[in-house]
């Protein structure tokens, strides 16, 4: 299977380096907000991002409607579907009952050597919130929670019910484990 993205109306590649000065010029003039400004930004790239997807599918698939896809294939869709938009690629494992793990070695956002002191791919954070709820018609929230901007090996995303990741939150937050909650 291949495809080509072809980016659609209103799409416009742009250099990581240029995510990465935004990001950095966000942070130093409006501290810990600049994730919520980013954050947003993802949300509202999601919508086109998703469309041209709708547009790749078929090509790379044969399938037209994202609801055929067969669960054990949506890793190697993403990864190939991002890849070729150049943020990166994807593993996707389900993690217990409630949550997937998506998880790239090359995620484009990151910043490797940067120093971050938490994970900060925000902009990402808020574009698979968006479009991963669009491709399984739920509600969907997503959370960074290893980033190699910090210093980690990879970019880990788990993605779930708004409440799970709740859950998730406040159990990092009180020095947890994001597993326990994911293994409930």
């Amino acid at each position: 299977m291949s495809a080509n993205v072809t980016l659609g109306e209103n799409m416009i590649g742009v250099g990581c380096n240029a995510l990465h000065n935004l990001r950095q010029s966000l942070t130093r003039d409006l501290g810990e907000s600049a994730a919520g400004y980013l954050q947003a930004a993802g949300y509202a790239a999601a919508p086109q991002v998703y469309d041209c997807f709708l547009k790749w599918l078929p090509e790379y698939t044969g399938i037209t409607n994202p609801a055929e896809l067969d669960s054990a294939a949506l890793g190697e869709v993403l990864s190939a579907f991002f890849g070729e938009l150049g943020w990166g690629t994807l593993s996707v494992e389900r993690s217990g009952q409630h949550a997937l793990v998506l998880t790239s070695p090359d995620w484009a956002e990151a910043e490797p050597g940067s120093g971050a002191q938490q994970p900060s791919c925000y902009l990402s954070s808020g574009l698979l919130t968006d479009f991963l709820g669009r491709l399984s018609d739920v509600p969907v929230a997503v959370m960074e929670v290893e980033c190699r901007s910090r210093g980690d090996s990879l970019c880990r995303f788990i993605a779930g019910a708004p409440q799970t990741l709740e859950a998730v939150f406040n159990t990092l937050a009180a020095g947890g484990d994001y597993e326990s909650v994911l293994n409930a």
